[in-house]
């Protein structure tokens, strides 16, 4: 009797600790539902997703000869280049973001224009590309000190009045030098950095090296990890390498190698005023170089240069965030003058027939084999 009593007790006991149990269980999810925002009636909606997404373009350089500017003089002395990139103006107002090289400071009239070795040009140069899309705009590259400081405190005054439009690679002061220009669209938040390799053996004013930005790895290391976990891109634009080579050589590699250990997400080249290939290193896209966009050189890899364009996407769920760039597109232009050096225009090679250029569909297909040649598969704009 005993033993059969202490059977039932334990029957019992087990009985009401497994109906605590179940009790206390219901009671913390209802509380859960009761203080969880996300859960209504009792029931757990899926976390939205959402996306956005922007699409950028870029060029290489900008190289106002005496040629590209004596050519956009009206007759009262007044410049206009906006008939200079009337071709290509209806395919980069498509674009979110578009990016170019300033290679010869906008330093203005005021000072005197100048073609090589010591550039300077006229401040409508950089009316006729912020009126054709372009908002990206770099200014460090071995010509930004051509013609001294005044120069380039005239440039960054004229780019700071341009609505819409970022521009980096030179300042007026230090405290302009630490501030990252940090953009946005669409919903996508990007950083823009530019640096320089070299000055052409001019020296930077000691004091005054805000000026232009140059090159080092720690100060990018510096400036990258200061704005990843700011922003969803970061865009670096790198004058680099050695000019008129189609391959880039162990310098470009190196940096580009480096910036893919910060987690760049887009190298944009320029310098060497010729195409070089396209990389994918890890998860960062290098163009090692656009070559020229606008220029007087002579030769015919001079003339052509790169068109490419990628697009970002941002996907969110919850707490999660995903970047994505893809859809990369590829195309040439062509540089076209007169045997006076008049008559410039810029047009993509889609637009141009063998009447233009003979040559055409050969040196399409050549620089379409060197942009690729790294393993890169582009989508060719022809």
């Amino acid at each position: 009797m005993k033993k059969m009593g202490l059977w039932i007790f334990g029957i019992c006991l087990g009985f009401g600790f497994v109906w605590g149990f179940f009790i206390l269980r219901h009671s913390l999810f209802q509380n859960e539902i009761d203080t969880n925002p996300y859960i209504i009636d009792g029931e757990v909606p899926k976390i939205k997703e959402e996306t956005y997404s922007l699409n950028l373009v870029m060029v290489g350089d900008a190289l106002y000869h005496d040629g590209v500017y004596k050519d956009g003089m009206q007759k009262d002395g007044n410049y206009d280049f906006h008939k200079h990139l009337a071709w290509i103006k209806p395919i980069i107002s498509q674009y979110d973001l578009a990016y170019y090289n300033q290679e010869s400071i906008l330093g203005g009239t005021e000072i005197g224009l100048s073609t090589y070795p010591r550039f300077n040009s006229p401040y409508e140069v950089g009316d006729a590309f912020v009126d054709a899309g372009f908002n990206l705009v770099s200014t460090a590259n071995n010509h930004t000190l051509d013609r001294g400081k005044q120069a380039v405190l005239n440039s960054y005054s004229y780019w700071q009045k341009q609505s819409g439009v970022l521009m980096s690679g030179s300042c007026n002061s230090f405290e302009c030098q630490a501030k990252i220009p940090i953009g946005e669209k669409n919903g996508i938040t990007y950083a823009f950095l530019s640096y320089t390799t070299s000055t052409n053996g001019i020296p930077v004013p000691k004091g005054e090296e805000y000026l232009v930005n140059v090159y080092s790895k720690e100060r990018v290391e510096a400036d990258v990890l200061k704005v990843r976990d700011q922003v969803d891109v970061i865009l670096v634009a790198m004058h680099w390498g050695s000019e008129y080579r189609d391959y880039p050589v162990t310098e470009q590699t190196e940096i580009a190698n480096f910036l893919a250990s910060l987690n760049v997400d887009i190298v944009i080249g320029n310098h060497p005023h010729v195409i070089q290939p396209i990389e994918k290193i890890n998860q960062t896209l290098v163009f090692y170089s656009f070559g020229n966009f606008i220029s007087a050189q002579n030769g015919l890899d001079k003339l052509v240069g790169l068109i490419g364009s990628v697009q970002i996407t941002k996907t969110v769920k919850g707490e999660e965030k995903k970047i994505q760039i893809d859809t990369i597109q590829t195309g040439l232009t062509y540089t076209s003058y007169n045997s006076k050096y008049r008559d410039f225009k810029v047009y993509p090679f889609e637009q141009i027939d063998t009447n233009i250029l003979t040559s055409k569909n050969t040196v399409e297909q050549k620089k379409k084999s060197l942009v690729n040649s790294y393993g890169v598969e582009t989508i060719w704009q022809s």
